[in-house]
């Protein structure tokens, strides 16, 4: 009988997924085709010590950290020296105070050149691995610059560490739900080798809900609870961002193994479907 019932669950969620790409239409996408350094048209890049106490310098339009290969986007996190050019010996912040990163990695984004709410985004892709690594597929408001974070709002379509390397966590984080306060929503789910294997991860985000995906099981949802920003922020506009982080306040959490770099994270393709 439990097993009649969640099989007819799957067929429903499935038979959802399904519906939904035939009622949409592709508007927008990357397949990752022309080698070289990613599409400016579509990406810019994060640069410098961004946030969460993180040890990677993200670099700017740098092959050895982000580049295209045979048809797919490869993220490469390098354990190297690299200067910080916001270094400032009087500095009291994090991202000015270091003189030199001992890694280095890529952050990607769509800002200021692609951003939605509402549809369905999926990313295809092949996670690093490692203690220490944090590989995140994820959006943020196009307002965080007039509203900060978290009200800006922010969707965490897949997030991985290292160190509990075949679970992949789906998180929102908000102005009333998020990690500061130790009240944000989220779920994790056991994926098969991620690090060797390619699945795709993804969002189907509408004016009630958002529901978070890896291939075909929905194992986390979000629902409106109400007209409140402070809970809902999901009604404007949100960019995506792809990276890999090293160490930090949740990948750093039992250390870097210096031995496991370079670490690359590939990204198949990423497509976004709106009715």
């Amino acid at each position: 009988m439990r097993l009649g019932v969640l099989s007819w669950i799957g067929m429903v969620i499935l038979s959802s997924s399904v519906a939904i790409a035939e009622e949409s239409k592709l508007v927008w996408s990357d397949e990752f085709e022309t080698a070289g350094l990613p599409d400016e048209t579509k990406w810019s890049y994060e640069e410098g010590f961004i946030r969460n106490r993180e040890l990677q310098y993200y670099t700017k339009a740098r092959r050895e950290n982000a580049r295209i290969e045979n048809g797919l986007l490869i993220i490469e996190a390098r354990r190297e020296k690299y200067p910080n050019s916001n270094y400032r010996p009087d500095a009291r912040q994090p991202n000015r105070s270091r003189p030199q990163a001992d890694y280095t990695s890529a952050s990607l984004t769509t800002r200021g050149k692609a951003h939605w709410h509402r549809g369905r985004i999926e990313v295809r892709a092949k996670l690093p691995t490692g203690k220490g690594t944090w590989p995140a597929i994820w959006l943020l408001g196009e307002n965080i610059r007039q509203v900060g974070w978290p009200a800006c709002g922010e969707i965490d379509i897949m997030e991985n560490v290292g160190f509990d390397p075949n679970r992949v966590h789906a998180n929102i984080h908000t102005k009333q739900y998020n990690h500061v306060r130790r009240t944000n929503k989220g779920a994790s789910n056991l994926v098969d080798e991620p690090y060797a294997r390619f699945h795709v991860y993804a969002i189907e985000w509408s004016a009630e809900r958002i529901d978070f995906f890896v291939d075909d099981t929905n194992y986390f949802s979000f629902a409106k609870e109400g007209p409140d920003e402070a809970v809902w922020p999901y009604d404007q506009d949100h960019y995506l961002i792809l990276n890999t982080a090293i160490g930090g306040t949740w990948g750093g959490q039992k250390g870097v193994d210096d031995s496991i770099f370079p670490q690359k994270f590939y990204i198949d393709y990423v497509r976004v479907y709106q009715r």
